[in-house]
């Protein structure tokens, strides 16, 4: 592809509102720009490489014998009231009417239609297992999109969803998954982990998330050199057991004035933060009633935990307000789970700690010497946050923290759509049985971001040459040079004609200008043609390390085409 021919809409700067590399470099690129928040075009540079993760993502599916579809967008309600989703979804929903007022959502995605699918069309146990996919682009209503593609209204997917007899095929089809996405993710060039992970929204029995390290990841990422590791909703830590062996005391009031939060009740109380109890009230809104959760002062809550001890989906759940606080009886900023008649989650720490401080539910008021079992009752889980120097829960050994981009996540899905949607196969006697699902999903255009995430410096972007737009770029000093125009396209055709995906830069413009572009769009090889090019030599530039040589046009050449084959 001649330079001249291509639309470069590289820019200096990104606007203010791109504040992490990938979405900054991609704007300045020419590759994405903006429709409307969350909403983005791909210009042709960001097509090609878009075009080659999804190729990648392919090859590793049709060899782990899955089978590609492709589904409409346009979801009815009536599959999302099957599977009991429509209302618990919500409002990440993209809902619509037609004219005929029949209701409809954009899939952000596909388990009902893909179940609904397999139902209509598989009746028979002989054709079982079976796993079928597709890329496509989902839609979901993020209430603050943002970071470009990492969290948008529109993005493209991969979704796969496994279809087995039973646990066992299950157990294999999501196996078969998992080394697939190791195999995408490695070739891809990502420096990942695999982590255990909740299931979400989705639902099901297991899930596994694969997290691409980075300091902008918005999720935390617990692990142990042993080989536990977990996101943080999901990851556990042993119990600590600070003041769990003391002989329970009387309960004592005393006067807090103007002590509200975990810091200044430790300091007015000559205590740390272990040694109080923080209860938090939430709003649980199906119920429309309060719930209480307590932790030691020190830790977080992990809402995750506490949603999913609720059975409720995470917009079905709230801080309370002050006036709510009040109306069970309490203060806000003295609430205790000490005489409140409401639903109450403990943590495991907190009910072992003895004698700990509580609010007193009225204002400038703590409670002393505080007692799970004696003073209040509760259902006692972990509902904290794991935390760095925590303790394994599988070895003992300190925890670790990194935080990650989720890039793709596998599920155990079990019959939680098959059995209420009628998807079954018959068994030898007859018998209708619900098939066992798993489903697969890759964040197509979150991965793009990660790489960039991952490869780049203060230039531009480093791609991986299996999914650079371009493998190469020759760039003439001086184009009308009658030489270096000769040898440029010399080099071009025969980069070509070895299969290399190559940009002559023929555009009348200053080498400095032509060599940012290319450094910011990405490009692997940058061969310059300039004045020893009639003596058969050229400027070899490597993007990924900035190395520049003067070496033979015809070992450069040859070095380009070597490493285009050896692409995996």
């Amino acid at each position: 592809m001649k330079a001249s021919k291509m639309l470069i809409a590289t820019l200096k700067e990104a606007p203010n509102e791109a504040q992490i590399s990938s979405h900054i470099l991609l704007i300045r690129a020419g590759m994405i720009r903006k429709l409307v928040a969350g909403v983005y075009n791909y210009l042709p540079l960001g097509l090609r490489t878009l075009n080659k993760i999804e190729k990648v993502i392919r090859e590793e599916m049709d060899n782990a014998g899955a089978l590609e579809i492709l589904s409409s967008a346009v979801q009815p309600k009536e599959l999302w009231v099957e599977s009991g989703r429509w209302e618990k979804y919500g409002p990440e929903l993209m809902r619509f009417t037609d004219r005929h007022e029949r209701e409809f959502c954009l899939g952000p995605t596909h388990e009902e239609i893909f179940t609904d699918l397999v139902r209509t069309e598989v009746k028979s146990k002989k054709n079982l297992p079976l796993c079928i996919y597709q890329i496509q682009t989902k839609y979901r209503d993020e209430l603050r999109p943002r970071f470009g593609l990492m969290r948008g209204r529109e993005f493209i997917m991969k979704d796969a969803y496994s279809f087995d007899l039973d646990e066992k095929g299950l157990d294999e089809s999501y196996q078969t998954m998992y080394k697939a996405y190791d195999n995408v993710f490695t070739r891809l060039g990502l420096n990942y982990q695999v982590v255990l992970a909740d299931t979400g929204a989705i639902g099901g029995s297991g899930s596994h998330q694969f997290m691409a390290l980075s300091e902008i990841g918005e999720s935390d990422i617990i692990y142990c050199d042993c080989g536990y590791a977990a996101d943080i909703e999901k990851a556990d830590s042993l119990v600590d057991k600070y003041r769990t062996d003391e002989e329970e005391k009387e309960l004592t009031v005393v006067d807090t004035p103007h002590a509200k939060t975990i810091e200044e009740i430790s300091e007015f109380l000559k205590v740390t933060p272990k040694d109080v109890l923080k209860t938090v009230v939430y709003f649980n809104e199906v119920t429309k009633e309060p719930v209480v959760v307590v932790v030691r002062g020190d830790r977080t809550i992990n809402e995750i935990k506490v949603i999913n001890a609720l059975n409720i989906a995470e917009h079905e759940i709230r801080l309370a307000t002050e006036e709510e606080i009040k109306a069970m009886g309490s203060a806000a900023g003295f609430v205790s789970p000490v005489g409140l008649k409401v639903t109450t989650l403990v943590d495991e720490e907190a009910s072992l700690l003895k004698n700990g401080v509580a609010g007193a539910n009225k204002s400038d008021r703590h409670i002393m010497n505080v007692n799970y079992g004696r003073d209040y009752q509760g259902i006692v889980k972990n509902f904290r946050n794991a935390e760095n120097n925590d303790l394994c829960p599988v070895c003992g050994k300190p925890l670790k923290v990194e935080k990650g981009i989720e890039v793709g996540q596998i599920f155990k899905l079990g019959t939680k759509y098959s059995e209420p949607m009628a998807c079954t196969y018959q068994t030898d006697n007859g018998q209708n049985v619900p098939m066992v699902m798993g489903c697969y999903g890759i964040g197509v255009t979150r991965t793009m971001s990660s790489i960039i995430e991952q490869y780049h410096d203060e230039f531009g972007i480093k791609w991986p040459l299996n999914v650079a737009p371009y493998h190469a770029v020759v760039v003439p000093i001086n184009y009308k040079d009658e030489t270096m125009k000769e040898v440029a396209e010399n080099i071009y055709e025969q980069l070509k004609a070895n299969k290399v995906e190559v940009i002559l830069d023929d555009r009348d413009e200053r080498p400095g200008f032509k060599f940012k572009d290319w450094e910011l769009i990405g490009i692997p090889y940058i061969i310059v043609v300039g004045r020893r090019a009639g003596e058969g030599i050229c400027e070899f530039k490597v993007r990924q390390t900035m190395e520049k040589t003067e070496i033979e046009i015809n070992n450069a050449i040859e070095i380009v085409t070597n490493a285009v084959k050896e692409i995996k």
